[in-house]
């Protein structure tokens, strides 16, 4: 987190010395990602929620009382002071994903495909590994590292345009033979950002794999589940590249090699499931 906000400064300062602004570069891009990070701690749930149209269900909801008896037993288990709010997306894939600041205001969001796909012990294991993202904080740095993901790329287009079409004012102390230099790195800094956001959200998944495996004591459940949901055909119709690293399972279903795996949210699922089958 620290690195992404002092990539910006980085960005800002080399657009202060290649336009000559004395400093007021510096200080804009701060405050634009201090601005983006502390709007994405308040507000990004609410954003996420609504755009995956998922509806909240309680024990009195028709749908609801199976579930949240299963998330508030798992919840009570694993010592959370309060259980997440329960929603419910009306979507065939099966997929699942958790959200919100801290465990006292977060939310656990399952696919009506999940639910009618999925048996006890492995729907168990999906929402064991969501509490773990609760529980460890991650629904709080993938929202976070998302939106400053998008910052660098927002304030990187801007430097680009500036420097290709604004020109280099040297009568104002303007560095021209800083501006190659600058060009580049606005040009690479959103790919370096998305790498560093996918590698974050790799390396989560892998943790709570292993949390949800000690919370339900049957790790076999969730190497299922992850099976299932690889395997099956249908596409998560709300997903997009904005919230792709909260759901569980990759939901584009991206099948890339290479290089290309570095851009990748998720872990090979293969590689999950083996790890999850040898505990």
């Amino acid at each position: 987190m620290t690195g992404f906000v002092l990539f910006v400064i980085l960005l800002g300062f080399v657009f202060d010395e290649i336009s000559g602004a004395g400093g007021a570069l510096s200080f804009c891009f701060f405050f634009i990602a201090l601005f983006s990070a502390v709007g994405s701690y308040w507000y990004s749930d609410r954003i996420v929620l609504g755009m995956s149209r998922a509806r909240q269900v309680t024990k009195d909801s028709p749908q609801g009382a199976q579930i949240v008896n299963h998330i508030e037993g798992l919840a009570i288990a694993s010592g959370l002071p309060v259980p997440p709010s329960v929603y419910v997306i009306e979507d065939p894939a099966p997929n699942a994903f958790a959200t919100g600041r801290d465990p006292q205001h977060a939310a656990i969001a399952l696919t009506t495909g999940l639910l009618e796909k999925m048996g006890r012990y492995e729907l168990e294991g999906v929402i064991a590994h969501e509490l773990s993202h609760i529980i460890n904080y991650d629904t709080r740095l993938q929202m976070l590292t998302a939106v400053l993901a998008g910052t660098v790329a927002y304030v990187s287009e801007w430097m680009a345009r500036s420097i290709i079409w604004g020109g280099i004012d040297e009568d104002r102390g303007g560095n021209a033979g800083l501006a190659a230099v600058g060009l580049v790195l606005a040009l690479l800094a959103p790919v370096a950002a998305l790498v560093m956001r996918m590698a974050i959200s790799r390396k989560r998944e892998y943790l709570a794999d292993a949390n949800a495996a000690v919370l339900t004591r049957y790790p076999d459940g969730l190497a299922e589940a992850l099976r299932k949901i690889a395997a099956d055909p249908a596409p998560l119709r709300v997903a997009n590249r904005a919230t792709e690293p909260l759901w569980i399972y990759n939901p584009l279903k991206d099948r890339r090699k290479g290089l290309d795996r570095l851009f990748d949210t998720h872990p090979p699922i293969e590689e999950r499931i083996r790890r999850l089958e040898a505990m």
